[in-house]
């Protein structure tokens, strides 16, 4: 079975994050798409609150698994078994740092290989940052991420 891991904060999850889990599913017999706990980094929602976002999102999608770790990736994908990192990039500026991270997590274990998928257009400038952003502002954030996302970023902003 080729197993892929798709992680990162998705803090919140938005379309483009949904545009790179859903062309993973089709390549990849499964893809677990990982929250990272990251104790340094002050998030808006909760690990489990992402992890909960997530799985809502994703419920359709038969080959799809949501779960976190903290750590290194490579750790965790030794740990679930997976051959495959998946990593979207918006921009040529996402391309340097990804390449130093594929680069590393190469050094650390050979036998994994990292998968750059181009965010579809439409998403291009799309970030978690800039959700926050925009929602802060009660802006409508509807075409940028899903129904249940923008009801509990609504949620978390007037709460």
């Amino acid at each position: 079975m080729n197993i892929a891991v798709c992680s990162g904060s998705f803090d919140p999850v938005t379309y483009g994050h949904l545009d790179i889990i859903t062309r993973g599913a089709k390549i990849f017999d499964k893809v677990i798409v990982a929250v990272l706990i990251n104790a340094k980094k002050k998030s808006l929602f909760s690990v489990e609150e992402r992890v909960d976002l997530l799985r809502q999102v994703t419920a359709e999608m038969d080959n799809v698994e949501v779960d976190s770790f903290d750590g290194l990736l490579i750790d965790y994908m030794k740990k679930r078994n997976a051959q495959v990192i998946i990593r979207g990039l918006r921009a040529v500026s996402d391309f340097e740092y990804e390449m130093q991270v594929a680069s590393m997590n190469k050094k650390l274990n050979e036998n994994v290989e990292t998968f750059f998928m181009m965010t579809s257009h439409q998403y291009s400038y799309l970030s978690s940052s800039i959700v926050k952003e925009v929602a802060s502002y009660k802006a409508s954030v509807k075409d940028l991420v899903p129904p249940a996302v923008e009801q509990a970023l609504l949620a978390k902003m007037n709460g």
